[in-house]
């Protein structure tokens, strides 16, 4: 097996803002993020795919709500299942199409996300799912429909669910023999389907999981190299929004940690993020990546060109070493950094 990268996108990255999520711009944006994906798969790293899917479920779910005079409602896990479905379909076929003739094997899979029924998240909604929605449309929402409603990052009014953190992914042993075998593995979509353990099994919770701590989980248990956390910015900031705002293109776990501490990442945006990256890289991960879709590749790598721009930011498990000037260096790839 060469070396595993579990790659995370954000189900904003399919549908973008101000989009209504018609089949046709989420399969145009797919096509986008596999020519990224594409790369890092024809330099040899055994790719798993992770993707978020809050609009994508959020709109399935007023479509359960408005259709239920007609058909019965399904829960909240079970539209995560049928989101796992859409757009693992989606990327395969993106991928398909990017790769052509050298395109290897590739399975999406339905995936299980095991959760602590105790988990506080429970009692406290904070994930966001569907569309935007105004201040006022969003309390009629909560009104009419019993919505627990938050304001998301000063981007809109949107529906929040529980979003319990996920203990280990069901699957994870299956995804592994299809990576020995040389396949592409689309998995946990959404962060997995949650459920907790019951008498004779599982069963299925209303929530979303975060994808990032999904991918997180599964890089950790494959024993991946690398993890990379696909978001809308290039890298993480610093002191965002004051005249101090600088990008942070590379830094080691007690840096990360450090600025976690001091409230630098917001839970409700590159927070969980940077946890993911740290927890990885604290359970063995050589290197965790947080870039936009277009600088995957040279980020993981350490190979972005002048035309390519910046890179993005790299946590890895040992301090940076800085030059006179301050700037801080590229690292080799995360091949060169083993015994790191």
């Amino acid at each position: 097996m060469g070396r595993i990268v579990v790659l995370a996108l954000g189900g904003n990255a399919l549908t973008h803002h101000g989009q209504a999520g018609a089949y046709e711009e989420l399969a145009a944006n797919a096509d986008g993020m596999a020519r990224s994906i594409s790369s890092l798969m024809l330099a040899g790293w055994e790719v798993v795919l992770v993707h978020g899917n809050g609009p994508q479920v959020g709109n399935l779910a007023i479509q359960q709500e408005e259709g239920s005079d007609a058909v019965p409602e399904q829960p909240l896990f079970s539209l995560g299942a049928m989101t796992q479905g859409q757009l693992g379909s989606l990327f395969a076929l993106a991928l398909r199409k990017v790769l052509g003739s050298r395109a290897p094997e590739i399975v999406p899979l339905v995936t299980h996300s095991e959760v602590d029924s105790a988990d506080p998240a429970f009692a406290d909604p904070t994930k966001p799912i569907g569309p935007f929605f105004t201040a006022e449309e969003a309390q009629a929402f909560a009104a009419e429909r019993g919505w627990a409603v938050k304001e998301d990052a000063g981007r809109g009014w949107r529906r929040v669910v529980p979003s319990p953190e996920p203990v280990r992914i069901l699957e994870a042993e299956p995804i592994r023999m299809l990576l020995d075998a040389g396949v592409v593995v689309i998995a946990a979509g959404g962060g997995g389907i949650p459920v907790v353990a019951a008498p004779g099994g599982y069963r299925g919770v209303e929530a979303v999981i975060d994808k990032d701590y999904a991918a997180e989980r599964l890089a950790t248990a494959l024993g991946a190299e690398a993890l990379v956390l696909v978001t809308s910015v290039e890298a993480v900031l610093l002191d965002y929004g004051t005249p101090k705002q600088r990008a942070m293109l590379e830094m080691s776990v007690e840096d990360a940690e450090a600025h976690l501490a001091e409230g630098q990442f917001p839970e409700g945006s590159m927070g969980p993020k940077v946890r993911a990256g740290i927890r990885f890289l604290r359970h063995g991960g050589e290197v965790a990546v947080i870039t936009t879709p277009a600088l995957v590749y040279g980020s993981l790598e350490g190979t972005v060109s002048e035309l390519e721009g910046r890179p993005g930011t790299r946590i890895v498990r040992v301090r940076p070493v800085t030059d006179p000037s301050g700037d801080t260096p590229g690292l080799p790839g995360p091949s060169a950094q083993r015994g790191a």
